[in-house]
Order: C-alpha cells, then sequence, then structure tokens
C-alpha cells in the first residue's frame, strides 16, 4: 500500500493577511489557525482596531477582495498605515468546494496570497481617481437627461404634439424654445411653430401641423415635472464641467512645464451639446499626457479623450508592459484556450469597463468614415467577419496606437495602402519560411523533375 505524499509549496508572502469584506463587517485571517481569525466593523474606528491587531502581528501585507465599492475606506486606510495592500478579482479568489463562510474565505484570501498566488487589479494614481470622479459623475448626469428626454418625448406624443416627427432632437434649439412655451400653457400651433430655429429643415407650416395638442392637463403636468428635471440636470451638467476645468488648471498650476505644450487647433473634430463646455479638451488632453496629440486619430472624440484621462491617467498606461497586455486588460484580445497543441476557443473575453466602451464607440465611427486610414482597416475585417468583430478588431487596434503614442512617445503616422501591402507581403514571406524549416524541405525538390 503506496503513502500518501505531501508537496509543499513556497511561502512568498510570510507576513501576509487576508481579509473578506463585507457591507456591515470584514472578517481578516493573519493565518489558518481557528484563534487567528477576527471580524472588525466598518467604522474608522474599527478600520483602527484592526490596523493595530495586524501591527501586533507583524503583519507586512494584506489582500482583499474587490467586493463592489466597500473595500475602497479599508484599502485607503491600510495603504495610509504602510501596509502594503493587493486588491484581487473575486474571480481568482472563489473558494474550494465545501461550506462557504465568511472565516473560511478570509483564510482562503490569506493562503492565497501567502503563496504568491494572487495578482492585483489594476487602480488608478490619486489624480486620476479624482477626475474619474468628476467623469463618471458627469456620465451619470447625462444618462439622466438622456432619459428624461425620452419621458418628455412620450409625454408630448401622448399630448398629440408631435415633435419628434418634425425635429431631430427635442432637446435641440427648435425643440426646447418649443417645449417651454408648451409648458407655460400655450396651445396655439402657429404661436409654437414660429418658435422654428433657422437650422431646422422643417417649414413652419408643417411643424404647426404637428403640434395640434388634445389639451390633457394630466398629461401637462408630467411634462412640465420632467422638463423641470431636465433643466436642473443640464445645470448640473454645467457646475460639473466647471469643477472639471478647475481641478485641471489646479494640476498645471502643480505642474507649470505641462502649460506651456500646445498643439494644432482641431475645427474638423464635431463638437456635440454633451461636449464639455469651457474647456478646450484637445489643448488639455495635449498638455495632460505630456505632448502626446490622440484627437490626431481618426474616430477619437472628446469624450473619448475624456475617458482615457478619467479611466487611465498617463501613469496607468505605465503599468502595462506591452501594448499586448494593455489590450488584454481592456478584453479586447482573444482569450486563446489551447490543450494538446489544440486551439479549443479563441474568443474575446467578456466583461468590459468604460474605457472599452469608449474604444469601441470611437471605433464605431471610423467604420462610418470615409478615406481614412483606420476605415480600410475596419472594412477589411468587416468583410471577412462582420461589422461587431470588425468593432472589436479596430478598437483593440486604437488601444495598441494610443500605448505606443502615451508610453513610447511614437506620433501618430497612418500607413498608406502601399506600406500595408509591402508589410503583408513580408508578412506571407515569414510564414512561408517557417513551413520550410518545420518540414525541413530542400531547395533542390523544386527543381528535379
Amino acid at each position: 500500500m503506496s503513502k500518501s505524499k505531501r508537496m509543499n509549496m513556497e511561502i512568498v508572502n510570510p507576513n501576509a493577511a487576508g481579509i473578506d469584506i463585507g457591507s456591515r463587517s470584514h472578517y481578516t485571517a493573519i493565518g489558518q489557525g481557528s484563534g487567528q481569525v477576527k471580524e472588525f466593523g466598518v467604522y474608522a474606528e474599527d478600520h483602527l482596531a484592526l490596523i493595530d491587531w495586524l501591527n501586533e502581528n507583524e503583519i507586512t501585507t494584506v489582500a482583499m477582495e474587490a467586493t463592489g465599492n466597500y473595500w475602497q475606506n479599508l484599502f485607503t486606510a491600510l495603504q495610509n498605515a504602510g501596509f502594503e495592500v493587493l486588491l484581487a478579482n473575486g474571480k481568482f479568489t472563489k473558494n474550494i468546494k465545501g461550506k462557504k463562510t465568511d472565516v473560511l474565505d478570509c483564510q482562503w484570501i490569506q493562503k492565497l496570497h501567502s503563496l504568491g498566488l494572487l495578482s492585483g487589479s489594476f487602480l488608478p494614481d490619486h489624480t486620476t481617481e479624482q477626475l474619474r470622479t468628476y467623469c463618471r459623475h458627469r456620465t451619470n448626469l447625462l444618462d439622466t437627461a438622456a432619459s428624461t428626454s425620452k419621458k418628455m418625448s412620450k409625454y408630448l406624443r401622448l399630448m398629440n404634439f408631435r415633435l419628434d416627427v418634425v425635429v431631430n432632437d427635442i432637446c435641440g434649439l427648435t425643440g426646447l424654445s418649443i417645449i417651454t412655451l408648451i409648458c407655460k400653457g400655450e396651445n396655439d400651433p402657429h404661436k409654437l411653430a414660429a418658435l422654428r430655429h433657422g437650422n431646422c429643415r422643417k417649414s413652419e407650416q408643417e411643424i404647426a401641423k404637428a403640434l395640434q395638442s388634445n389639451k390633457r392637463a394630466d398629461l401637462l403636468f408630467a411634462l412640465k415635472q420632467e422638463f423641470q428635471t431636465y433643466n436642473e440636470t443640464q445645470k448640473k451638467i454645467e457646475q460639473c464641467d466647471k469643477m472639471i476645468g478647475r481641478f485641471m488648471n489646479d494640476f498645471f498650476k502643480k505642474n507649470p512645464q505641462l502649460k506651456k505644450l500646445k498643439t494644432t487647433t482641431k475645427s474638423y473634430k464635431r463638437v456635440t451639446k454633451n461636449t464639455p463646455k469651457n474647456i478646450d479638451l484637445n489643448q488639455v488632453a495635449y498638455r495632460y499626457f505630456g505632448g502626446v496629440d490622440l484627437m490626431e486619430i481618426e474616430g477619437v472624440s472628446h469624450s473619448t479623450v475624456l475617458s482615457i484621462m478619467s479611466e487611465i491617467g498617463p501613469q496607468g498606461f505605465k503599468k502595462f508592459q506591452t501594448a499586448k497586455q494593455f489590450a488584454s486588460w481592456l478584453r479586447l484580445a482573444p482569450n486563446n484556450k489551447i490543450s494538446g497543441g489544440k486551439v479549443l476557443s479563441n474568443k474575446i473575453p467578456k466583461g468590459s469597463n468604460r474605457l472599452k466602451i469608449a474604444l469601441r464607440q470611437a471605433a464605431n465611427v471610423i467604420g462610418n468614415l470615409k478615406n481614412a486610414n483606420l476605415h480600410n482597416f475596419f472594412i477589411r475585417i468587416s468583410i471577412r467577419k462582420g461589422r461587431s468583430a470588425a468593432i472589436t478588431a479596430t478598437a483593440r487596434k486604437l488601444a495598441i496606437i494610443i500605448w505606443n503614442m502615451i508610453v513610447n512617445k511614437q506620433e501618430y503616422k497612418p500607413i498608406n495602402p502601399y506600406e500595408f501591402l509591402d508589410e503583408k507581403r513580408k508578412r506571407i514571406v515569414k510564414e512561408m519560411q517557417k513551413k520550410i524549416a518545420k518540414f525541413d524541405i530542400q531547395t533542390n525538390e523544386f527543381n528535379s523533375n
């Protein structure tokens, strides 16, 4: 009867602790023994007690699971106390089969961390984190305004005001002027149509035909409420834009060498109503990234640049050693699963973040452009694999280009079609050379009969 063998694993982090984050309490383990687990609350004084307990047991590094946003306060407190803190993705800390408890979870995290089996999640620097708060709040406000706009359109339609038929955007200049007068109680279609802006394609007579009200008081009340919400949201967005502009000015005051940088104006870049007001994002982004002109890339808009600035920042790019690692983090690269030398799957991993969404939106815009270098790449992929695959492939290409521009300070130089064909020929030659070497083909074999 053979004896069971025991495998010893090397302890990488001997003074490690594991914390299971919860909404009401944090379970902390400093070892695998029953007396080495302790529960702490979520208040500031509980954080101090946890830190004292870790110091008493000579803990130097702590791992915790990224659970919602409950980890943030404790993470900051531990970092300020001098601990090395590792934030792990939940999929890497899944426990083994059996009964699941908070005690077992924190011990499992401690065990994995002590053996060096956990990898940390990406976290931006303090400046980028502050900018991200403003920009994400601004995005939420834009979503609220869009939802309110849909509700206003619904109530207008039920009141028989078919404003959505005669104007492209009911929250444009013509639409808002008409809605303002409707909320004041005006029902005369000709007076409402007289507010038509000069850029509106429909005539005043046609607009008047679309504004025949059924005069329902209940729907008018609901419309007034939604219109008030829309106006308040727009004021909050303006305030948020001011805070972003003030924050960037303070940043440039601390870094005067960046304030001297200046790039060319991009008048061809479209400015929409959702673009931050009173902020020249073209110049701000150029200075923020130390002289890298991201707006030179076709398809990259003001919103794309703002997402790059707030989600990762100039220092965040340096945390990825290669452009491929950056694309993989964004989940824009295929996740190859190989077994026995055979590729079982090479699908794009599920999941996305705000930066990935922004790059995919930019890629979709590139697909609608004409006579652009990246558009030609988009079309080639789209013909072979469809538009969805082309958007992902173009978004990955954008990520590679942006990483090289920021980290390696490379200028954006689109490849002309002739250079692309030359590279394609070189790639084909290399593939043929590999096959010749693999099968050990001799050149004299082709000359034989």
